[in-house]
């Protein structure tokens, strides 16, 4: 096959299978990349996730992660929610409303590989689903299938930017798409709503002030200050996502259907399971990420909140 005829093998097998967009790109170094994640790092913006300090080479280049690679598949997939909240707080990340994205994804990335390997025969391939270092913006941006806004979110210009990405790096010799512009324009809205004031200038996040960084990954004592300032998030916080004008163009889908136990429930239910409950509730939920010592950390925190607007 072609190089063209691959891809677009690739494209319509994915897209059969549920991905929305699918993006092909040249496996090079991320040059101009590699240097914006070195200031990042330097400024001490990722907090205590030092496992980003680790693999440099590998996560701005994949030909070292998978030696002999040509291409970079990109994948999307839509998480956008139907349901809503039934309570104002706590409030969780839409990502995590239904089943660990995960375990969904990296079925349909093999059932994918299996289709493709049966029409084109063995190739070299490694499939990522926010996992190893590798720069899933970065890779979806050059595949043209949107650009990094000014929250470091990846933005599609068609559907907004409640996505999942996922990559597969391999061997075959693609037909390459190309970066498509800016769309931010002069709008400010994720920088003006933050309510940590993460973003400190445009696609740069202090993940020390941010609260899905807070609530998710950092585990020691969450800093007092920012008491009045968690606006009710116990997990997550998709603040500078819903005020983007960009996701007025966000559709529901059904491949993520919400637990009911996730988004009908208040601060003191959850405040009274006990690990147990806990892991029984938010079984194969992203939520168990935090482990019940962290969720009951978020949920005191909204709590001590709460109780000092009384």
């Amino acid at each position: 096959m072609t190089p063209k005829e691959l891809s677009a093998l690739v494209n319509s097998e994915a897209l059969a299978l549920g991905f929305d967009y699918v993006g092909f790109s040249k496996a090079e170094k991320l040059e101009e990349e590699s240097f914006r994640l070195e200031n990042w790092l330097s400024a001490g913006h990722h907090g205590d996730m030092l496992w980003m300090e680790e693999n440099f080479d590998k996560r701005t280049d994949p030909r070292v992660l998978l030696p002999g690679s040509k291409s970079v598949i990109s994948l999307m997939l839509n998480y956008y929610p139907e349901e809503k909240q039934k309570f104002a707080e706590p409030k969780i990340s839409k990502y995590a409303y239904g089943r660990d994205y995960h375990k969904v994804i990296k079925s349909m990335m093999k059932k994918l590989d299996v289709q493709l390997r049966a029409k084109v025969g063995d190739f070299v391939s490694r499939s990522f689903v926010d996992s190893a270092p590798i720069m899933d913006r970065a890779w979806a941006e050059r595949a043209g299938l949107g650009w990094i806004g000014k929250n470091a979110n990846l933005i599609s210009r068609k559907s907004g930017s409640f996505f999942f990405l996922a990559e597969i790096v391999c061997d075959l010799e693609l037909e390459y798409d190309s970066p498509i512009k800016d769309y931010c324009g002069t709008c400010t809205k994720c920088l003006d709503a933050c309510p940590t004031r993460a973003i400190e200038s445009p696609g740069v996040i202090n993940s020390n002030k941010c609260i899905s960084y807070l609530t998710i990954e950092f585990k020691g004592d969450l800093p007092v200050s920012y008491r009045k300032k968690m606006e009710g998030w116990a997990f997550g916080c998709d603040v500078c996502q819903d005020v983007c004008p960009w996701n007025r163009l966000s559709k529901s889908q059904s491949k993520f259907p919400a637990k009911e136990q996730v988004i009908n429930n208040d601060v003191k239910t959850w405040l009274e399971m006990d690990e147990k409950s806990f892991n029984e509730t938010f079984a194969g939920s992203a939520i168990r990420r935090t482990k019940h010592s962290g969720f009951k950390r978020n949920l005191e925190f909204l709590r001590s909140a709460q109780d000092l607007s009384d």
